[in-house]
Order: structure tokens, then sequence, then C-alpha cells
């Protein structure tokens, strides 16, 4: 049966703001929020509910009333790193509080509750086969460790209950208003510094925010997508020095790369102690996404090299435009 109400969580955030404006153009279904503060602006036609923090403890029942699909993206990205409890934080906030919200949902009757997950989960970095579903999970971050932990619990929790449950883990997802890494990279591209990374020859997979937004919508009503797990991306991965050279052609502007050696690039990352930056511009990541291709029939409706040049484009007009 096809679901009437979504129940989204992280509905303010970067990808979640970007699913709820996508939902609220459909007709098939309501969407309702559930959020944590109570200064959160409600979207015309959404119901809100304010539930404070988001942990093992909270009473989901006011908003999961006549709900047949929960969406839920909320969680802890980020800790202090002077917090010597991380692992634990996190755990709070991505392991218990997600596992509290689904073993509530199938209590009440929900039919398909879709975990956004990360690429983290398998790793950091791939060396000779892209990650699938099938590679083992090798989190080496306390973040990951604590989505992998959200996804086992899962999966348990679907065997034991009509719930069923829908993992996605996504890589780096881009735009012109993503936040961290690719926001700064969009500056530094911005800015015309020259850049050294001419001679990285990585390759890495990354899905643009609009790709990810109607692979989530997918999942709420495919049949097939039951107690699966997926990996998302555009299907087509890039260099650091591409992904540069198309953002710089999206802002009009001609790319800054200077053939620094990798090696002494390598050892400046580990004397600034930033070998977590070396890893993602300069290693690769690859994802296969033919399961997600083949079980769903799903194709990425933008093409990543235009949504690339377009994240470039929209950055620039709003720098231009400020």
């Amino acid at each position: 049966m096809p679901v009437n109400k979504v129940l989204l969580t992280g509905a303010t955030g970067f990808v979640g703001s970007a699913l709820l404006a996508h939902l609220q153009k459909q007709v098939s279904h309501t969407v309702a929020i559930a959020s944590r503060s109570e200064h959160v602006r409600i979207e015309r036609g959404c119901q809100m509910f304010n539930l404070g923090e988001f942990g093992a403890q909270t009473n989901w029942q006011p908003a999961l009333g006549g709900v047949g699909c929960v969406i839920h993206m909320a969680g802890r990205a980020h800790v202090l790193t002077q917090e010597a409890n991380a692992l634990e934080l996190f755990r709070e906030a991505n392991a218990r509080a997600t596992l509290n919200l689904a073993t509530q949902a199938a209590a009440q009757g929900v039919k398909r509750f879709i975990f956004i997950s990360s690429i983290g989960v398998n790793g950091a970095y791939t060396v000779d086969l892209p990650f699938s579903e099938s590679s083992e999970p090798a989190p080496n971050a306390d973040y990951a460790i604590s989505k992998q932990e959200a996804e086992v619990g899962l999966l348990q929790l679907a065997q034991t209950t009509e719930m069923d449950v829908v993992i996605i883990r996504p890589p780096l997802v881009y735009a012109a208003h993503a936040p961290g890494n690719f926001r700064r990279l969009l500056k530094l591209v911005h800015s015309g510094i020259p850049l050294p990374f001419g001679r990285v020859n990585n390759s890495r997979s990354m899905i643009a925010l609009e790709n990810l937004v109607d692979f989530i919508s997918l999942c709420i009503n495919h049949p097939a997508a039951a107690n699966q797990i997926f990996l998302t991306s555009d299907g087509v991965d890039f260099s650091t020095g591409q992904m540069i050279r198309l953002l710089a052609q999206g802002m009009g502007r001609k790319a800054a790369l200077v053939p620094f050696p990798m090696s002494l690039l390598n050892m400046s990352a580990k004397l600034l102690g930033k070998q977590g930056v070396y890893t993602q511009l300069c290693g690769s990541l690859q994802i296969d996404t033919s399961k997600a291709r083949q079980l769903l029939g799903w194709t990425p409706p933008m093409a990543a090299e235009a949504a690339m040049i377009r994240a470039g484009e929209e950055f620039n007009n709003r720098i231009v435009g400020s």
C-alpha cells in the first residue's frame, strides 16, 4: 500500500531541507516534521512536532500518528575535539536515538523506516575495488562507528517486526550551499589561489543534492527497497583536479592548478595534522551503485558534470550578489 504520510527528521539540515521541499511538491502524501527546537519555522502545509532533544528516552508517540514512513536524517555529525567521550556522544545521538525512534515507529504500525547513514561505514578510502553493499564494513571514525551500530540495530528490528528498513549510505553530497569541506573548496576555487592538485590522479564518487533527494524519495514506496542497504552516487567519478576545473567553469574562470609532487603534499599534511583532509582531496573513494540501478531501476536525474558546473555557477552568483 502506498504511504500517505511521511515523518521527516533533520528537515532543517542541508539535505533535509531540500528533501522537504521535494516532498512538498508531491501530492501522494503529507509531510510531518519532528524538530528539536521550538524556534524552527513551520513550513506551510506541514505538521510540526517539537520533541526537544532526540535521545534514547524521547517520546515519539505524538509525531507518529498515521505515519506510514519515517525518514530519519537527524543526528550528530561533529563533536568538539576536546570532548573525551566523543564516541559515547555519537552513539547516543546516532545509534540509541535512532533505535528508540525506530522501535516506537514499529510499535505504531509504521510500514517503512528510511535511515540516512554514511559511506564512512564502509571506510575512508578505496584502493583496488569500489565499495559495494557486499563490502565488509570498516568504519574508522567515531561518527561512522555510531552509524554502523544504528544500521545493525535497525536490521535486527526489521527481522522481529512488520516494519521494513531501508539504509542509504551516501558519499559527499554537493551543491552550491553545501557545508563543510566542499564549501571550503568552493571558496578556494573562487579565490583564484593556485591549488597544488595538478598531479592528483584520484577517483572520488560523490552525489549531487538533487540526485540524493530523488533517490530517497524513490525509496519511500518502492517495494524492492524493503530491508535493503544502498550505496548511492552520481555514477561518475571525478579526480580532485577535474572537480576544480568544473567548479571553475561554472564560476566563469580558469582553474589554477599547480603540479605539486604528491609526496610533498602528503608530508605537508602529516606535519600540519591534516591527514584526513589529504585523504579526502588526494585519495580515492569509489562506489559501485549497480544495486540501486538494477534493483530499483534508479537513474540519477541530473548528470554529474552538469551538477558540478551548476554548483560553481550558483556559488559565484551568491558571492557576486551578496
